[in-house]
């Protein structure tokens, strides 16, 4: 139920960005998470626990798609990939601390307090988000340039505000003969491609199979030989810590490598996990070995896919188009997602584990050939400058040069 919601989320969060800000989106979003998961936590029959659940999804879909965008519209070129991949940091840190919340309260069954201790977090983010302005991006969308200049004086040098204003106000004009952020631009030239980008992207980022793992690793582990609660619910936050420390280390280089390299090594460390993967349950390797895989492919996965989707989804497109976009992208992701979840067990039962890995290190090697081939390297470079590699036919311009 959580994952349908999140996909009808996904599909309208980019809309919603749009017609009442990245800001108010954001405070509804957490109101969603304080209520909904205290409904789930005070349910009383099931269809009321799988509504919760489902209206739960449908905050999270819509905070995938806002959050990033309003990250990358608030942040200034030097730092805005290590702030859009600190978003993987605070999501990898949730699932950990999701994990041993549940390992902890594991013995004495308290499913109630697991789902409602989600409320917590929510309600103290509310005052800190009332308190944040909007983007400078929404706020000239809408023709508020005075609160634009006053958003962008908290992040960037007052020589810089006046320039900067200029340039998105340019980027938002010369959209405006074409349309405001409709969809029918993200279907024509010169935006299909990106728009084709994003999608592919957001669906292989997935459907290589992280989330078989996050949701189902205590089954995996189990089909390993581990035994006990310790096994079941400490060993994936275990994995998780892992992960946590390779988004630290893309945190940390990915405004200075570059997005690309720090893609492309993240997607190879998968492809050798799940070749080891494969070997564990077609040869037998042992508990160890498995447990070794598992790490090796969230270790992949947090470097690169993990970080990078939100730094891709929150700069794709220009300001009229980047909610959309980011909507679309993670729609798509979530679709992936979707099928994994529903799929995967199937997949492990018809096909043993081996075979189950074998179809994703194949979409793993599609995904590294598609990177490779036309994901743009944006480091460095303004949000509306970054338009100009898909007006060029997914080259960057020769006189475009980028910020250092």
């Amino acid at each position: 139920m959580v994952v349908i919601g999140q996909i009808a989320g996904a599909l309208g969060g980019g809309a919603l960005a749009n017609a009442i800000g990245r800001k108010r989106s954001m405070v509804l979003i957490v109101v969603g998470y304080a209520v909904f998961a205290l409904l789930g936590a005070v349910s009383v029959s099931m269809p009321t626990l799988l509504a919760a659940r489902l209206l739960l999804g449908l905050t999270i879909g819509v905070s995938v798609v806002v959050v990033p965008v309003y990250v990358a519209e608030s942040a200034p070129a030097a730092v805005r990939g290590a702030l859009l991949t600190a978003y993987q940091v605070a999501t990898v840190s949730g699932i950990i601390l999701g994990y041993l919340a549940g390992y902890l309260l594991a013995g004495t069954h308290s499913w109630r307090l697991m789902l409602g201790l989600a409320t917590i977090p929510a309600t103290l983010l509310l005052p800190l988000l009332l308190r944040m302005p909007d983007t400078a991006r929404w706020y000239l969308l809408k023709g508020r340039d005075a609160d634009a200049r006053r958003a962008l004086l908290r992040v960037e040098p007052e020589e810089n505000v006046e320039e900067e204003l200029a340039e998105i106000g340019r980027a938002l004009s010369e959209g405006s003969a074409h349309s405001r952020g409709g969809m029918s631009e993200m279907l024509r030239r010169p935006y299909l491609r990106a728009t084709v980008f994003v999608i592919t992207l957001g669906f292989l980022i997935q459907i290589t199979g992280i989330n078989a793992i996050v949701y189902y690793s205590p089954r995996l582990f189990e089909d390993m030989g581990f035994t006990g609660n310790f096994a079941l619910l400490a060993l994936p936050a275990l994995v998780q810590l892992a992960g946590l420390a390779a988004v630290c280390a893309a945190l940390v280089l990915v405004d200075r490598l570059g997005r690309r390299p720090i893609l492309l090594s993240g997607i190879a460390i998968m492809i050798a996990a799940d070749l080891t993967l494969i070997a564990v349950f077609a040869r037998g390797l042992g508990t160890m070995v498995g447990f070794a895989g598992v790490l090796l492919f969230i270790v992949g996965f947090s470097f690169g896919f993990g970080s990078l989707v939100w730094v891709y989804a929150g700069e794709s497109f220009p300001a009229r188009l980047r909610s959309m976009g980011s909507s679309t992208m993670l729609t798509s992701d979530l679709v992936a997602n979707a099928i994994v979840a529903a799929v995967f067990l199937t997949m492990l039962h018809s096909l043993g584990g081996a075979g189950a890995f074998a179809v994703f290190g194949f979409f793993a090697v599609v995904a590294f050939g598609v990177v490779y081939r036309y994901a743009p390297e944006t480091k460095g470079r303004q949000l509306e400058e970054i338009r100009h590699f898909w007006e060029n036919g997914g080259r960057w311009p020769e006189t475009a040069i980028q910020t250092r």
